[in-house]
């Protein structure tokens, strides 16, 4: 995605000929909203208006119209981001982008794709950390990082460092220490975003990952244990790394901005 655009931006852009009247007006309202035949209305001013990214959310689409969509954000200048993408759907955006000469960027383990014309996004100077407990949250955790990179951030990661050998977590703290805002999924019991709120003095976001068994397992122990923390924390849904990627973003950029 881009960087979110000034008013300076857009008015250079004017009165170099890149766009028209018209076009200016649009992008300084934040109203790009275009259809794509009826099924769907691509709300292209977003990233004026909020400073966020139009990203899409694959999982229930047909494979046909997520293409659609993806190419017409895509075409209209925009980088574009989707979220939970199947590895058939992935396929197919792969080829369909081969065919059109547009960059694309798939993670398997997040289960993202970035469709761009090839350069990589914007940076901001915000920089965000990512942690795990355990290698099974790193697909939670990836989503949260391509986010908050989409956002023109630079993230930083320490995975497998959960309260279980707590030891590993202190060495691993000392190179993330610059992070404005902390990421932190964890499955099981949900421990470990407590901890980190009690040794840094940035927002730190928990994310329950479904990860676990038995009674209140697939993170609902997790998410439980995280709305009771004792420490200050943001807590998000379940296996919601796009939204906890986001937020984390945000402030990064924020503190980067001030």
């Amino acid at each position: 995605m881009k960087s979110n655009k000034s008013l300076k931006d857009v008015l250079e852009s004017f009165r170099s000929g890149g766009i028209s009247l018209d076009e200016a007006e649009v992008q300084i309202s934040g109203l790009r909203v275009e259809n794509i035949g009826d099924f769907a209305r691509i709300d292209l001013g977003r990233n004026m208006r909020c400073g966020m990214p139009e990203v899409i959310l694959a999982e229930g689409k047909e494979t046909g119209h997520l293409i659609e969509i993806l190419m017409h954000i895509t075409k209209s200048g925009e980088r574009c981001l989707a979220t939970r993408v199947s590895e058939e759907q992935s396929a197919a955006i792969i080829e369909s982008c081969e065919k059109s000469g547009i960059s694309v960027d798939y993670n398997p383990v997040a289960r993202t794709v970035v469709l761009s014309d090839g350069m990589p996004p914007g940076k901001t100077g915000g920089v965000v950390a990512v942690i795990t407990a355990g290698t099974s949250d790193a697909r939670v955790a990836e989503e949260a990082k391509v986010i908050a990179e989409e956002m023109g951030c630079t993230v930083k990661t320490a995975y497998d460092v959960g309260a279980a050998g707590i030891h590993r977590l202190f060495p691993a703290m000392k190179e993330i220490s610059d992070a404005s805002a902390y990421v932190v999924c964890a499955g099981r019991e949900g421990t470990l975003p407590t901890v980190i709120a009690g040794l840094v003095d940035k927002p730190v976001i928990g994310v329950p990952v479904s990860v676990g068994y038995g009674y209140m397992g697939k993170g609902e122990a997790a998410l439980a244990s995280m709305l009771q923390s004792c420490a200050v924390i943001t807590v998000v849904n379940i296996d919601s790394g796009f939204t906890a990627g986001a937020f984390a973003a945000r402030i990064a950029n924020m503190v980067k901005n001030k």
